[in-house]
């Protein structure tokens, strides 16, 4: 095994990497609607943007990162 052998490639870092950038951002706009007030019950949480949005892009995240993983080279 020489140098040059890597397990991942500039590209397979890139989409790694992206991916990892993806499903933050569905974890950061899944976040919020609290409130101040515990006796207080906010409906805010019950959005489309928490309940359906974030979690298809934390998903399409994870199938990115599945897909960086198993990307074959072609040399």
């Amino acid at each position: 095994m020489n140098g040059k052998d890597y397990l991942f490639n500039k590209r397979r870092y890139i989409i790694l990497f992206l991916s990892i950038f993806i499903i933050a951002i569905g974890f950061i706009i899944m976040s919020g609607g609290d409130t101040s007030d515990p006796n207080i019950f906010n409906d805010e949480i019950y959005n489309f943007r928490r309940i359906r949005l974030a979690p298809l892009i934390v998903l399409s995240g994870f199938i990115l990162c599945i897909f960086s993983i198993l990307y074959e080279n072609k040399r």
